[in-house]
């Protein structure tokens, strides 16, 4: 057993630390199993050597985010938590301060998990990256705040969205309305991620421009897109001749993002997943990175991270 005391100076940074009545501190010590009490800027921790020391970690690296203008909330303490619990070594302001976008509502996006970070790099310095993981680990959101980052800053003229329009067996052709309302339900997440990104009407302007993009996967063929920021979302319902022809509209100056998940492939019995065969025919290829996310870095609700866990072990 260990105790350890902690001594914060800035006052105001100490108490955004403990939260509102020491809720992230009572935050800390449920997580981490050990026990933390306060006295203004005094912070004493007792618990098993191991488990008080990653609290000291936790507690110590949140004040230097704090000091430097990062808004701490109760996801950020426990996105901490995880984080230190899988890499003592981990420095949570060379991830949590790495910003993505800051969006029209003034929020700051970065990455929470060291996936997520590699995630970003891999963005960064790679034409096509895959991010293959479950549902909830940012893999849309973080490419959509990319693409419209580099929208912004003019690193490209445009941003197109696509998705496969295959969905847990529903065909199009049982859908009432023209082929615009058919196809609109299946664009529905990127649509969300977008106007969480800017403003509605700006949104609605530039896509009304041409410069942002939603459509299904089967119109990019026969087109050439340069200078373009394109994701293709849910691309595990890509068939391999699909994933081959989106690869293959790549122009100059432009950036493919290809996001999905190996475990909810909703295409017929029988049908190859590109996103499956591509992982195998592309990896090592200079120029394409692959970042494989687990249940450890969803960010949604805790019970999502719950949720996925359950069916893996069910599919045990």
């Amino acid at each position: 057993m260990s105790d350890i005391q902690i001594s914060f100076e800035d006052a105001e940074a100490a108490r955004a630390l403990l939260g509102a009545h020491g809720s992230h501190l009572k935050q800390v010590s449920a997580l981490v199993g050990v026990e933390a009490h306060s006295r203004g800027g005094q912070v004493t921790i007792s618990g098993p050597r191991e488990e008080a020391g990653l609290a000291r970690a936790v507690l110590t690296q949140l004040y230097d985010l704090i000091r430097q203008g990062y808004p701490v909330y109760e996801m950020d303490v426990e996105f901490a938590v995880r984080v230190l619990s899988a890499n003592p070594e981990a420095v949570l302001k060379d991830i949590f301060l790495d910003q993505v976008y800051l969006t029209g509502k003034k929020r700051i996006i970065s990455p929470k998990t060291l996936t997520q970070k590699a995630y970003l790099e891999a963005m960064r310095s790679h034409d096509i990256v895959f991010g293959i993981g479950p549902a909830g680990t940012g893999k849309t959101y973080l490419a959509m705040a990319m693409a419209v980052d580099w929208l912004v800053k003019g690193k490209v003229d445009r941003i197109v969205l696509a998705r496969p329009a295959v969905e847990a067996g529903e065909k199009l052709g049982f859908l009432p309305g023209d082929l615009a309302e058919k196809v609109n339900p299946y664009l529905r997440p990127l649509y969300d991620a977008l106007h969480d990104m800017m403003d509605f009407e700006k949104a609605g302007r530039l896509m009304g421009k041409g410069v942002i993009e939603v459509a299904p996967l089967a119109f990019m063929r026969g087109r050439t897109l340069n200078a373009s920021f394109v994701i293709l979302d849910e691309a595990q319902n890509a068939t391999t001749e699909q994933m081959k022809m989106f690869l293959t509209r790549l122009g100059f100056d432009s950036r493919a993002v290809v996001t999905g998940d190996v475990t909810q492939v909703d295409l017929p019995s029988g049908t190859r997943s590109g996103l499956v065969e591509a992982r195998r025919i592309l990896t090592g290829i200079q120029g394409i990175a692959v970042i494989d996310f687990s249940e450890a870095d969803v960010v949604r609700h805790r019970l999502v991270r719950e949720i996925i866990k359950a069916y893996e072990r069910e599919g045990a």
